[in-house]
């Protein structure tokens, strides 16, 4: 929310990516003016993309599910874009769930795969931060999770169209 906050105002009308969730709901808590995409699967169907006057996009934990994110980024007519994703980890296999379509991962991305993804589909990063995803267990791995950086946030604004 800090990062939110740092970008974007509460006078710009946000596009979130995925259905509605508790972090849609508490932007709305904050004040901002949200709506949200409807479920439909972005690699197919961008209609409740395309049809937005949304200036801005909010993007949490979504671009790793698509099998295509760029063409989603490409199109998405929207000015700024705040976006965030889970950071491919050395010690941890990439994440799959075999009972849900749903909630797989086709990309973890390193921030410079998802940073040139981002200029190629027409962003230019303005900011960017990371932060780690400490977990209360005993292990090696848990141990490695205080110190490595689990998550990646950026916003960008829209550089070129390319249509």
């Amino acid at each position: 929310m800090a990062f939110l906050k740092k970008h974007i105002s509460k006078d710009q009308n946000i596009l979130d990516l995925g259905v509605s969730n508790p972090f849609s709901q508490r932007m709305k808590e904050e004040g901002y003016s949200v709506e949200n995409t409807e479920g439909e699967d972005l690699d197919l169907d961008l209609a409740g993309v395309l049809h937005t006057d949304a200036k801005v996009v909010t993007a949490f934990e979504i671009f790793e599910h698509l099998v295509s994110p760029f063409i989603v980024l490409r199109d998405i007519p929207c000015d700024f874009l705040v976006a965030s994703i889970p950071l491919r980890l050395w010690f941890a296999s990439a994440y799959r769930n075999k009972c849900d379509p749903w909630d797989r991962h086709f990309h973890e991305f390193e921030d410079w795969q998802f940073d040139w993804l981002l200029d190629k589909a027409g962003w230019e990063i303005l900011d960017r931060t990371k932060w780690t995803n400490p977990v209360n267990k005993i292990g090696v791995r848990p141990l490695l999770r205080l110190f490595t950086p689990r998550y990646y946030i950026v916003y960008a604004k829209r550089k070129r169209n390319l249509n």
